[in-house]
């Protein structure tokens, strides 16, 4: 997270951000801050509150920041299904999953969703991300009849994050029961909002919801123009406005790591610990011999893991110590002020102790305390239980 008053200020802003800063009345806003090359509102009525409604009740988060691709063309299944490492073809209609994009090397050039339509896919991403892939995509088209076109603009969205957000749709007319797919892939479906700008039709949403890991999750996808009304429309059904403060601690308290954060083009797929980006039976596809190879071999010498800090954390990313021996690196770090829960949280990658780098001699029983600058980190094996409201 970048807040320097430059690079925010020369930088553009979501949807919501705008329509926020036009709409603030007096002229006050929330603040903001700097999030995959957009400013973002940062934090509400305080972030201990924002995150609090998200574990108990629901809040409601800014996507501005994300972008998609749309791909056309007879052709696209086949040759999509040929670039990213999740199985495409298997897809049903309305049906999405998460892939990584390879180069020939195995090396991650990016992150996607992929959702399959009736007459097109539509790759999920970061916006920061869009040039860079649609660069690396469009050099794999040769004779394939296949179209790329850059649609973010159609779209801004919203996260409606939290136990009584399934209510808070019904309550607009939106039925969902957040029932996953059966193969655990994310669901889209067009819904409409009636009733919330004046004068015009109802608002057409395309709801995504994805598979969840702790509290039920829903995205809502709309035309830009219809941002503030279904802003309004939902905090008046009782979610709370939450900034990125508050979202970035549930992304890291639900381990979801972040492109260009904890994952760069210098990881390999099995070292982000995300399998179910990968699959193993649908054929051939760039980097996929290197995938495999590591499959064969059964490890990597470094995972992405979950952490809890005790201790003051400095700003990631920073270095962890068995002894005097580096063993890991913290890329994510937030703090919680809130009960049952540790004091800090952290995403990053710890070296397998089977590594011939690991402190010679070690009781593999009795492990020395992993360590950083401030304070002990400890590697989780899941995400913490959620406390009881």
């Amino acid at each position: 997270m970048n807040t320097s008053v430059p690079a925010l200020d020369a930088a553009p802003a979501t949807a919501l951000a705008s329509a926020l800063e036009l709409h603030a009345g007096s002229g006050q806003r929330p603040p903001q801050a700097l999030h995959l090359g957009f400013r973002t509102p940062e934090v509400f009525d305080g972030a201990p509150q924002e995150i609090a409604s998200s574990l108990h009740s629901a809040s409601l988060l800014d996507l501005g920041w994300l972008g998609r691709i749309r791909v056309t063309g007879r052709d696209r299944l086949r040759w999509l299904n040929g670039m990213v490492t999740n199985a495409i073809q298997a897809l049903a209609e309305s049906e999405g999953n998460y892939s990584f994009l390879l180069n020939s090397q195995g090396r991650i050039k990016g992150d996607c969703r992929v959702y399959r339509r009736p007459k097109d896919l539509l790759l999920d991403t970061g916006r920061d991300q869009l040039p860079g892939l649609l660069s690396h995509l469009e050099r794999y088209i040769i004779m394939d009849d296949v179209e790329l076109q850059d649609v973010s603009s159609d779209w801004t969205a919203v996260a409606l994050v939290g136990p009584k957000a399934p209510q808070i749709l019904e309550s607009l007319g939106i039925s969902s029961s957040f029932s996953a797919t059966p193969s655990g892939n994310a669901r889209l479906s067009q819904v409409r909002i009636a009733g919330i700008i004046a004068g015009s039709q109802d608002v057409e949403v395309t709801l995504i919801e994805p598979p969840r890991i702790l509290l039920p999750r829903y995205e809502l996808w709309f035309a830009p123009t219809a941002v503030l009304p279904v802003w309004e429309a939902l905090t008046r059904a009782g979610a709370r406005p939450a900034g990125l403060r508050a979202g970035e601690v549930l992304r890291v308290l639900e381990a979801r790591p972040l492109y260009g954060i904890d994952i760069s083009e210098r990881d390999l797929a099995q070292e982000t610990s995300q399998s179910h980006a990968l699959s193993f039976s649908k054929g051939c596809y760039l980097g996929q011999e290197i995938v495999e190879r590591i499959r064969s071999r059964g490890k990597v010498h470094r995972n992405l893991r979950q952490f809890a800090l005790h201790g003051s954390a400095p700003e990631p990313p920073f270095e962890l110590h068995r002894g005097e021996q580096p063993v890991g690196r913290i890329t994510s770090a937030v703090s919680l002020s809130l009960p049952g829960l540790p004091e800090g949280l952290a995403l990053g990658y710890l070296r397998d102790d089977s590594d011939p780098a690991s402190p010679k001699g070690e009781d593999a029983s009795q492990p020395q305390s992993i360590r950083y600058e401030g304070g002990v980190a400890k590697a989780l094996d899941a995400p913490p239980p959620l406390p009881a409201s």
